[in-house]
């Protein structure tokens, strides 16, 4: 995935962090190990991971508790991993806590790697969205900034760009619905908007 940073996985047993580990190293996923909760805090100090995925029963520690440290201070997204039916109130509580997923033991390596993807997505849509001016009420993205104030838009070299009534409409929908598909009626719903058929 582009500008992927690498993924930490937490969990006690070795054989099942090794394997998870060459199967995300394979499809491009940059992946590194821990099995504990201090192994996991030099991570951290080491440069902050783009996901986490956390085994709740880690032995010594509880994964939980682990979760509950990593809220304290990141925003991380964290997938939890859990045993069968007994775990489903740790699943309930973790994702009360703030896990972005949870995957039930035993699991199939290609559904990690697909909820991976998209919790990745997911956290680089809301990065999109974070990246909104709200003292302004506008956006910024790669260097330009859209002020809805005014209907300014700025170039990286802090010059003025001319915009129509309907390109501004236009950038606005974009801007507001990052890595979606609009449909025709949604961008009409933007006044000024023409939609050309074909």
């Amino acid at each position: 995935m582009h500008g992927i940073g690498h993924v930490v996985v937490v969990d006690d047993d070795p054989a099942l962090r090794q394997m998870v580990i060459k199967y995300l190293e394979e499809h491009n996923v940059p992946t590194r190990a821990a099995c504990n909760r201090s192994e996991l805090k030099h991570h951290f100090e080491a440069g902050r991971p783009s996901l986490i995925i956390l085994d709740l029963r880690l032995g010594q520690d509880d994964g939980l508790d682990v979760l509950r440290e990593i809220r304290s201070h990141s925003d991380v997204p964290v997938i939890i991993t859990t045993g069968h039916r007994p775990d489903e109130i740790d699943r309930i509580v973790g994702l009360e806590l703030g896990a972005d997923d949870y995957i039930v033991k035993p699991f199939s390596l290609r559904e990690l790697l697909a909820r991976v993807r998209a919790v990745l997505r997911r956290q680089e849509i809301g990065r999109a969205a974070r990246a909104r001016d709200p003292e302004r009420g506008g956006y910024r993205f790669n260097g330009w900034k859209l002020e809805r104030r005014g209907r300014k838009l700025i170039d990286p070299s802090q010059a003025q760009v001319p915009l129509s009534k309907g390109e501004y409409a236009l950038l606005l929908a974009f801007l507001e619905a990052p890595q979606r598909p609009l449909t025709r009626e949604h961008l009409l719903s933007y006044g000024g908007i023409w939609v050309m058929t074909v």
